[in-house]
């Protein structure tokens, strides 16, 4: 492996823009992200030297000289890199020996710290910003934008193609746990070939119940109250929970109402959504005015607090907003 010249790098690096350094550190409580951070830093030292071995440290194990004894020059000159995971609840022997570490890291070696988050060793990830290692940032994802950018990346690391469709049925229907979305991906590039289409996204996630949620919203929203209802039955009948079925119906008329409100100011950029979400919302606002909307809304925000506590009838809740919903259609 050729020396490595320290440098400084910008804090806050994506997950997939982790790079090969002397040290490297991979903070925030998604796992997934983390995860993939510190396989592509390995990855990529493998790449730089196929001999490069790696050894893996639980921080909150660690004992008092062990970095140093593993960074030491090795007898057969192999490059090496050491991960150490968990820094979160590591040990005052860690960040002490790492901080030494720090003023004069080997050349040789690739030092990579996994953090997920809170405050234990503080001390340490400040050294490292401070020494000007690049920071990974792998924050928890929650925009449906940043999930389906998620997708997208996943299959383009596949070498496979999917469908600006079916990015959009996986984040509805799995959208909810980044690990899961994750796992699915890699389910479709193994069982399928070619272009994966919003079809095959239906045939393996269409039961789930944030993809029937948001069937149930389509149809209410198109104004379809007689499909919306039997949609809506169905799901129940399945084990849809009556809160998750009022959550899809918030989410689309929350994001046509995001686009609307845009619409007259020059575009929807800045809402935090995907270009394929705000096409949709724009083809879904057909046919919607302003009062049309606000009423709808209205009946979703009865209905969520009637499916959390103030019904007794929870289901009937959901029905008359999917009703209300669809008659405010048309309305301007």
């Amino acid at each position: 492996m050729p020396p490595k010249t320290r440098r400084s790098a910008p804090s806050g690096l994506s997950w997939d823009e982790a790079p090969l350094a002397p040290v490297v550190l991979v903070r925030g409580a998604e796992g997934v992200l983390s995860d993939r951070a510190v396989a592509r830093i390995v990855e990529q030292a493998r790449e730089a030297d196929a001999g490069t071995e790696v050894t893996r440290l639980d921080a909150a194990a660690y004992d008092l000289g062990r970095l140093e004894m593993l960074a030491s020059p090795s007898l057969f000159g192999e490059a090496r890199c050491i991960v150490i995971t968990g820094v979160e609840s590591c040990t005052d022997a860690l960040i002490d020996d790492t901080i030494t570490y720090l003023r004069a890291p080997a050349d040789d070696v690739t030092l990579v710290l996994q953090h997920g988050g809170g405050v234990r060793g503080k001390r340490l990830l400040d050294a490292v910003t401070k020494a000007g290692h690049p920071v990974v940032a792998c924050e928890p994802v929650k925009r449906d934008a940043e999930k389906a950018a998620f997708v997208a990346a996943e299959f383009r690391r596949a070498r496979r193609q999917i469908d600006q469709d079916a990015v959009q049925a996986l984040v509805q229907a799995l959208g909810s746990d980044l690990r899961e979305l994750a796992a699915a991906c890699t389910q479709l590039v193994a069982d399928t070939t070619g272009r994966v289409g919003a079809d095959v996204v239906e045939r393996y996630h269409g039961g789930r119940v944030e993809a029937t949620g948001f069937k149930v919203a389509d149809a209410a929203i198109a104004g379809h109250a007689g499909q919306a209802v039997t949609l809506l039955r169905h799901a129940v009948e399945t084990g849809a929970n009556p809160v998750v079925l009022v959550a899809a119906l918030a989410v689309k008329l929350r994001t046509m109402a995001k686009v609307e409100a845009m619409s007259g100011r020059g575009g929807a950029g800045g809402l935090g959504l995907a270009p394929w979400q705000v096409d949709q919302a724009r083809r879904e606002l057909a046919g919607w005015g302003p009062e049309g909307l606000a009423r709808a809304i209205t009946a979703v925000a009865a209905a969520d607090a009637e499916v959390k506590g103030l019904s007794r009838d929870p289901v009937f809740a959901v029905e008359r907003a999917v009703l209300r919903i669809a008659a405010s259609r048309g309305r301007r």
